[in-house]
């Protein structure tokens, strides 16, 4: 079967989205949902960038394997994404946590979960499956890496995007022939491989996989019988490539609409401080506003954001505001606030994230400082200005942002 233009249809391929990781290191973030859940942008969920791909690439078969502290993630796709997705037509997304069918465990790793829903693909028994991770936020046309997937005879199909190399040790490395197809692997690797042709940078793994279906099930299967950690880029990839395997990169270049190559791994807290902050730049390099690849939300019917107060008594530089909030003669400066946050007379606000429902009381300053979901900051309090005092009660990051949990006890 094939799309317009005689390439490859999505019809025949499934999305299998991995939203299942504890999320340990965006703790205390993860400690009351599942890390895809977390507000990214102000106004949208991290889930929300890789699930808005699948419907622009119209890949409308999708499986969101889910696990720990997963109820808001089930809410959101519930509430949010059910209605872009017609069962007449074949199209769903649903949620799977682990159905224990294979094996009497939770999802060990990457590759565990794939073979723990193995039944799935022997009901479906799709072409291509796409591999994909829940918490990452990027744009891309999924159908570009089908169509060279099946031109070139793959069996496996690895997203890659070249990096600056200090920031490829927490990262899968690649190596590839002059054809793009991968002739080594390796998984965080303390001294990563550059380009050949530019040493400053590696070429990495975006951890978007596009599979034969059938090679995906032999490779999951044979690994589940083995001692390996059953992970994807631990174990699966490199001893394809090492059994030469024809494993192939697809180089994400360009996005959707011909913008800059966007994409963030969303691991830390400081990257995902820093990945906010980056979208108050004049041009920032992942566009919200490009209404030819649109990323779609649940957003809660709410009413406009409101500023109250004189312009003597409130500014705002660099902000993304959401619906249903409340400024009233604050000072706002490179700030993100998502739906129903409220700030009272004489805050003072700056390089901060202000998540769902944050009350911040009259007089409040908070600079570099990660506020969850239904936390309240009492009148006249100071957080990111004295670090000594603040490591009394909050989480501080190693670049000295400050996260505010919502049942912290403030006075």
């Amino acid at each position: 079967m094939t799309g317009g233009n005689d390439s490859p249809s999505m019809r025949d391929a499934v999305a299998m989205i991995l939203a299942g990781g504890q999320g340990q290191r965006l703790l205390p973030l993860t400690r009351r949902r599942a890390k895809p859940a977390i507000r990214f942008a102000a106004n949208y969920r991290i889930i929300d960038f890789t699930l808005s791909n699948c419907v622009n690439s119209n890949l409308k078969r999708v499986h969101l394997l889910t696990q720990y502290a997963a109820t808001s993630l089930h809410r959101h796709i519930q509430q949010g994404w059910s209605a872009l997705f017609v069962e007449e037509l074949g199209e769903f997304v649903d949620t799977v946590p682990p159905q224990k069918i294979f094996a009497d465990h939770w999802y060990a790793a990457t590759a565990d979960a794939i073979y723990q829903n193995l039944f799935i693909l022997q009901e479906q028994r799709p072409r291509w499956v796409f591999v994909l991770s829940g918490d990452h936020a990027y744009k891309m046309n999924y159908q570009l890496m089908l169509n060279q997937h099946v031109a070139n005879d793959a069996q496996l199909t690895i997203a890659c995007q070249p990096l600056p190399r200090q920031q490829c040790t927490e990262l899968g490395v690649v190596e590839t022939n002059e054809s793009g197809y991968i002739i080594g692997f390796e998984e965080k690797p303390a001294t990563p491989k550059p380009i050949p042709t530019n040493p400053d940078y590696c070429l990495v793994s975006m951890g978007v996989y596009l599979w034969n279906t059938e090679e995906l099930a032999r490779q999951v299967a044979q690994d589940a019988t083995t001692t390996s950690s059953h992970d994807f880029g631990r174990d699966i990839v490199p001893r394809m490539v090492e059994q030469g395997v024809p494993v192939m990169a697809y180089q994400f270049t360009t996005a959707p609409g011909g913008g800059p190559a966007y994409w963030r791994d969303i691991g830390t807290l400081d990257s995902y401080w820093q990945s906010n902050m980056d979208l108050l730049e004049p041009s920032p390099e992942l566009d919200l506003y490009d209404q030819q690849w649109p990323i779609y939300s649940h957003r809660r019917q709410q009413p406009a954001a409101k500023i109250a107060g004189s312009a003597a008594d409130g500014s705002l530089e660099k902000c993304l505001i959401s619906p249903g909030c409340i400024i009233s003669g604050a000072r706002l400066r490179r700030s993100l606030l998502s739906p129903g946050v409220r700030i009272e007379e004489g805050a003072a606000i700056t390089e901060s994230i202000l998540m769902d429902n944050v009350r911040v009381g009259p007089g409040v300053q908070l600079h570099r400082v990660i506020v969850d979901e239904d936390a309240e900051i009492p009148a006249g309090y100071a957080i990111g200005l004295d670090r000594a005092q603040d490591e009394k009660k909050f989480v501080i990051t190693t670049s000295g942002i400050t996260i505010v949990r919502a049942d912290a006890a403030l006075e």
